[in-house]
């Protein structure tokens, strides 16, 4: 690097991106390194899904940080599209979720938050929806939510880095620090010792390994999670439809998108007939006319998984400049918009948007939560 950054970030995704994003808007001198390519891990990999929210009242801490993401994204993308030109795909299609009997909850919990919600029964899905299967009696239609396209997201946020002289380093793993006291000085790397004022953890699932070299282990590990992409030449239903934690996407080109698994498969990417099979059959069970569609295309991505279901957001116990921003198991992409301004706003010293202390990295840990909507 030619010179001292005043925040170097680790990890390149869309939570590093977007915090680059804010951190550089602000006028601050942002460098990103990451050990592959920008943004082709589990940013790349997931679905796009934009749940919708309310600032005004959300249940949850989480709740929130899901509320502001949902609020900030239009505009990031609209933003990114001017200043680039390249379009992210941001569309808001609305969402279907099944209905299950057995759940609690339903649509009194998004109404709790202030999100609008409708019940539809079995004559209004066949109406509005009638590729979707008879068996489809109840379900809840969320028509804020919305859609991006992943890969165009990230490319998007990869040249606004470039074009506001954001460093951007790939092909540079990170091995470990320098530390005095409770700063740490700089990070060891293929390329050298690299210094800043500041650093930022954002490496996905593979934080885990860098934050135990400075006394701490939160316990990130990586969730396997295998996509399939089908094309059915033109679009069969306008709606992201979802059931439990799967769900299809459809892309206004007749493209579908059938995910996904939650798999320990350590840091094996590799996608398998047996859970692509799943995938496959799961789809056609909801949309019987996709069983001529063409497999285009499968993978896999590496969710970075906490032991609660919550990312850690803040500061590392014992330092004064080092930073973590990780652990969004399936909602990275989803997140990543009130993550980056949250992250820019501690990085800074500004009060932050969400409060943290839900989210810190040596806060309690309770049994395992299940946030909504998760790609």
């Amino acid at each position: 690097m030619s010179a001292s950054p005043d925040v170097l970030i680790i990890g390149g995704g869309v939570i590093g991106l977007t915090t680059a994003y804010y951190l550089a808007s602000d006028k601050v001198q942002v460098a990103v390194v990451d050990q592959s390519d920008f943004g082709r891990e589990a940013s790349w990999a997931g679905a796009g899904i934009i749940p919708p929210g309310s600032p005004k009242n959300p249940r949850t801490p989480y709740d929130q940080l899901r509320a502001v993401s949902s609020h900030l994204f239009f505009r990031l993308s609209e933003e990114l599209r001017q200043a680039t030109g390249v379009d992210n795909g941001y569309l808001c299609c609305g969402g279907l979720e099944y209905a299950d009997a057995a759940a609690t909850g339903g649509a009194e919990e998004w109404r709790s938050e202030g999100v609008v919600v409708e019940e539809w029964n079995a004559a209004q899905i066949r109406q509005r929806e009638p590729a979707v299967t008879r068996d489809w009696n109840q379900a809840y239609y969320l028509p804020e939510m919305a859609q991006i396209r992943n890969p165009r997201h990230l490319k998007a946020l990869v040249a606004w880095c470039r074009a506001r002289s954001v460093e951007l380093r790939s092909g540079c793993p990170v091995f470990g620090f320098e530390k005095t006291g409770e700063r740490i000085t700089g990070v060891k790397t293929a390329a050298g010792i690299l210094r800043a004022e500041r650093f930022l953890i954002a490496a996905g699932a593979w934080s885990d390994s860098l934050l135990e070299q400075v006394g701490v282990q939160p316990g990130i590990h990586p969730v396997r999670g295998q996509i399939a992409l089908l094309n059915a030449s033109a679009p069969l239903f306008n709606r992201i439809l979802l059931h439990g934690s799967r769900y299809l996407v459809p892309r206004p080109d007749g493209r579908i998108l059938v995910g996904s698994t939650e798999e320990d498969a350590g840091f094996d990417k590799r996608t398998t007939a047996e859970a692509i099979r799943d995938l496959l059959n799961f789809a056609v069970s909801v949309v019987p006319e996709l069983a001529s569609a063409s497999v285009e295309r499968t993978w896999a991505g590496l969710r970075p998984g906490s032991p609660d279901g919550l990312p850690y957001l803040g500061v590392v116990p014992g330092f004064k400049n080092l930073f973590v921003a990780a652990g969004h198991f399936r909602s990275g992409l989803q997140l990543s918009p009130a993550t980056g301004l949250v992250m820019k706003e501690v990085i800074v010293g500004q009060e932050p948007s969400v409060p943290l202390e839900p989210f810190r990295l040596d806060r309690p840990r309770p049994g395992r939560l299940r946030p909504a909507f998760r790609s």
